[in-house]
């Protein structure tokens, strides 16, 4: 049994980790605000985009060629993974691992390449035999836009040029505090908004009809040109952001359960300490006794 100096300095220990462990709680709060409030904010914008490309197709007369919707057939695939540069938030970052992994499985029968967005991806997929074609770390769980550019320019190079023929993009969706939920979106090609599909996806007349109204200069085809390198950057800001914000969440909730665990534990140790103090004193009483009872003998 260990003894009652022992547990006084486990009792310490834990109390110091404690400590800790409600600070990193503290911090990932203050983050996880700033970063719902980013999310809140970038969400109706990507909504607007969306909006607005609906409306170009709805307007225009036809397919619009452009190279990011071009659709091939894929010989080569480029998954892009977003996780962490931390850990100490959970299952987070094994999470999305597993599901990269079970994707990469699923598509073995072509050539896939990765593009990490955090160290512990870079980490994990280092010791392992898919090709990397790109990492882009320490974010310090915050959006750093002009890397969060330098990565969607690498990415639309890449498939414009050829280089790749689909690009995915996996990361925590943020849903609330307690949850997120593991997505996965293709990224490029980028669906055609023809005019059908634009006016099936849309069953309110009232819309339709408001839609019609629209004057596009100089036309729908050479909007798109400038709108689409936009709307890409839109969307990987978006998944970026849902990420961090997922990333704050999880670190969160791990350091209040790691903080509940540890008191929890002072608990039981100082149960333990008082026993063990109880038996030492009663051991005492019962020497000084038998000792006082043999000198009377």
């Amino acid at each position: 049994m260990a003894t009652l100096k022992e547990i006084r300095n486990r009792i310490k220990s834990v109390k110091s980790t404690r400590q800790i462990t409600k600070a990193m709680e503290m911090v990932a709060a203050a983050k996880l605000r700033r970063a719902q409030q980013r999310v809140s904010e970038a969400r109706p914008y990507a909504d607007r985009m969306n909006e607005m490309l609906e409306s170009l197709a709805a307007g225009s007369s036809g397919d619009i060629s452009h190279p990011y919707f071009e659709s091939r057939t894929v010989k080569k695939r480029t998954l892009v993974i977003a996780v962490s540069d931390r850990g100490l938030c959970g299952s987070f970052n094994s999470r999305l691992l597993r599901e990269s992994d079970e994707w990469l499985a699923k598509h073995s029968d072509c050539e896939v390449e990765l593009v990490v967005v955090g160290k512990r991806a870079l980490a994990y997929y280092s010791s392992r035999s898919f090709p990397i074609a790109a990492s882009y770390v320490d974010w310090s769980g915050g959006l750093d836009y002009e890397k969060a550019k330098s990565l969607v320019s690498f990415l639309t190079r890449r498939f414009v040029s050829g280089e790749t023929d689909s690009v995915n993009i996996m990361y925590a969706h943020f849903v609330s505090t307690a949850k997120n939920v593991v997505t996965n979106e293709t990224y490029l090609p980028i669906e055609n908004p023809t005019s059908d599909t634009a006016s099936a996806s849309d069953s309110s007349s009232e819309t339709k009809s408001a839609r019609k109204e629209y004057i596009f200069e100089p036309n729908p085809e050479d909007i798109y040109a400038s709108l689409l390198p936009s709307y890409a950057l839109t969307r990987m800001l978006t998944a970026l952001l849902d990420s961090f914000a997922s990333e704050h969440s999880a670190r969160m909730v791990a350091m209040n359960t790691a903080t509940i665990a540890a008191g929890d534990m002072i608990d039981d140790l100082t149960t333990t300490y008082n026993k063990a103090r109880q038996e030492k004193i009663t051991k005492e009483l019962l020497e000084i006794v038998s000792g006082a009872e043999a000198l009377n003998a």
